[in-house]
């Protein structure tokens, strides 16, 4: 373990001192489930997530959208 490993588990590790004993259990549950995750599986879940927006117009009908409901203000600066 580097140095800097080793600061960033210390760190963590007092951090976690003020967690009740149930708290303490249930973190290291999830982190154990995140050991025993696939990298396939988080590969999926990335890839799953592009895509997410759906919408019937077209992309150049979005961009004009997003432009038209733009709002500028000009304000004089006074030097």
């Amino acid at each position: 373990m580097s140095l800097s490993d080793k600061h960033i588990v210390d760190t963590y590790a007092t951090l976690l001192e003020g967690l009740s004993t149930s708290n303490k259990i249930e973190l290291i549950e999830s982190l154990s489930k995140s050991l025993k995750q696939s990298k396939k599986s988080k590969e999926d879940k990335f890839f799953k997530s592009f895509g997410a927006f759906a919408s019937k117009k077209s992309p150049r009908a979005i961009m004009a959208d997003i432009k038209a409901s733009r709002k500028f203000k000009s304000k004089r600066l006074k030097f």
